[in-house]
């Protein structure tokens, strides 16, 4: 092995090149045109991430159903914290989601609860995503559940309305766009028959960097929150 390959598999490392779009450390998002404006190529792989979104349901969670697909093959769990709308389980077995393999904190758990369970679920290795929805956490707070996800070599993922001034996460992006979908009957977080015009915007990432964004049409079935 070369070195250029040592130094592109140590995920501690960042070299100019990874500003660059180059390097492949990442874990793969499953759109190869966001690949190519994240460093690493893909969603770190031990580290806290935010996703902006002036509303829930304009892609944040269908961009991240690849991942999910991903981590439940390898037979880790997912954690969900404080969801603002009720999981739709057969959406999420259409998706390809074992439901198994899901495990939820309801909204109306205390926010202290709901953070201790973030970190510990972090820190544990059998754990491969953890998505979670705060208005606001303090620096010190993001600083721990870094350190969390660093422990556990676990992504967490953060969804916001608004950006963090002052945050400890390794990459921040945020989602805007418009969505036509069929109509459908369900009232859940369910899944939407139909395409999703996102535009996705790298606002934030570890190293010198320069916002770099795309537009993704997300078909396939969305999980989007029903109005």
């Amino acid at each position: 092995m070369s070195l250029d390959e040592l130094l592109s598999r140590n995920p501690a490392l960042w070299r100019g090149c990874d500003m660059a779009g180059q390097g492949d450390y990442g874990q793969p998002t499953g759109y190869p045109a966001l690949d190519d404006i994240l460093p690493g190529r893909g969603w770190p792989r031990n580290a806290m991430v935010e996703i902006i979104s002036p509303h829930w349901g304009m892609g944040e969670l269908q961009l991240l159903v690849p991942l999910m697909r991903t981590v439940v093959a390898e037979g880790k769990w997912i954690l969900w914290i404080s969801p603002p709308y009720l999981l739709y389980a057969p959406a999420l077995v259409q998706a390809g989601i074992n439901t198994d393999q899901v495990l939820v904190i309801r909204l109306d758990t205390a926010c202290r609860d709901a953070l201790w369970s973030m970190e510990k679920a972090l820190q544990t290795e059998s754990c491969g995503l953890v998505l979670a929805w705060q208005r606001w956490l303090p620096p010190r707070v993001m600083r721990r559940l870094q350190l969390a996800a660093k422990a556990g070599q676990t992504l967490g993922v953060l969804f916001q309305h608004n950006i963090s001034k002052h945050s400890h996460s390794s990459l921040t992006l945020k989602i805007k766009g418009s969505f036509t979908v069929a109509p459908h009957n369900q009232t859940n977080c369910t899944a939407r028959a139909g395409t999703i015009a996102s535009e996705i915007t790298v606002i934030k990432a570890r190293g010198n960097f320069r916002p770099l964004s795309t537009r993704l049409n997300l078909h396939q079935h969305s999980l989007q929150p029903q109005g």
